[in-house]
């Protein structure tokens, strides 16, 4: 019988498969206007999960007080920011090199993701990290940058840390759907205001089939799917462990480039993977316990049970 914790397990997984599929994308959208693409990108999601949540009835509290704030944190940074530090950054930098830096996410939310909800990190999950940390460094390789390569490298690392952390305080209240929707549409906002003011209105008329066919992916299966599945992998089973999932992008990114064409990857590329894998069993040996403590709701003196999800 597969539990709620191993169905978000699962789901984490194939979100982070989602996200691998999104290298083949981007470098389509390599010479479109930056802010416009990622503001149409990111429209298409959110319309397509407001949907997706009325069709299928899911809650999608307002938010409130602070919420706004942490949700307003988590566009900034963990969409915005990164899009704009991921393609700045291969610019600067062979596209291992961000690989590289992402690939060290899984320890950062081993450690921090218990710390942020004042538990002691899981030795376990810890070891396990740094197993599939190792792998995915195998999987990505080295790469040629320079210092600036580098920053952004660490900045892409530090906004992929930041989508999930920033997240952690609004998810048990608003839920995965409200908070994926609800940090998109802010996004979207903002990308819309950078776009106009940065490349004009006239920068959609620059796009091409091919850019709107890359954006249309991103949209329905890099945001509104792997958003959703990402976030429910957090609340059900814990940043700490949802972390060790993001191994799987390097490897997914990996096959993808060969069901595109790619060469088939060597020793290393095959080595990692296996590691990667080691890690997550090592992990994942243990049932995820169900997460139904009550949290601190943000901005409010009382606990909230992770069940009450009703709009205010």
């Amino acid at each position: 019988m597969i539990t709620s914790a191993r169905f978000a397990a699962l789901g984490g997984a194939l979100g982070m498969v989602c996200v691998g599929s999104s290298v083949a994308a981007s470098q389509v959208l390599v010479g479109a206007p930056l802010f416009t693409v990622q503001a149409l990108r990111y429209t298409l999601a959110a319309v397509l999960l407001l949907v997706l949540a009325r069709i299928g009835r899911r809650p999608l509290p307002r938010p409130r007080g602070t919420e706004w704030c942490w949700l307003a944190a988590v566009a900034a940074v963990g969409l915005v920011v990164f899009n704009v530090a991921l393609v700045r950054g291969v610019e600067h930098a062979e596209p291992a090199v961000i690989g590289v830096a992402v690939a060290t996410v899984p320890v950062a939310l081993a450690v921090a993701g218990p710390l942020a909800a004042r538990r002691r990190p899981a030795p376990t999950v810890v070891l396990a990290a740094l197993v599939v940390t190792a792998g995915a460094v195998l999987v990505e390789g080295g790469g040629r940058t320079d210092a600036e390569g580098i920053l952004w490298a660490a900045v892409t690392m530090l906004c992929e840390i930041g989508f999930t952390l920033l997240a952690v305080p609004v998810l048990d209240r608003l839920g995965p759907w409200a908070v994926s929707l609800h940090s998109v549409w802010i996004a979207t906002v903002v990308l819309t205001v950078l776009g106009l003011a940065v490349e004009g209105p006239a920068a959609i008329t620059q796009l091409d089939g091919g850019d709107l066919l890359a954006a249309l992916h991103l949209a329905v299966v890099v945001t509104a799917l792997a958003f959703v599945l990402w976030y429910t992998a957090v609340d059900r089973i814990g940043a700490g462990r949802a972390g060790l999932f993001t191994g799987i992008v390097p490897v997914a990114a990996a096959a993808g480039g060969v069901l595109l064409g790619a060469p088939v990857p060597g020793a290393a590329v095959w080595l990692g993977t296996g590691v990667v894998a080691l890690g997550l069993a090592i992990g994942f040996a243990r049932p995820a316990p169900q997460r139904t403590p009550e949290r601190i709701s943000p901005g409010a003196g009382t606990t909230t049970p992770s069940a009450a999800r009703t709009s205010p």
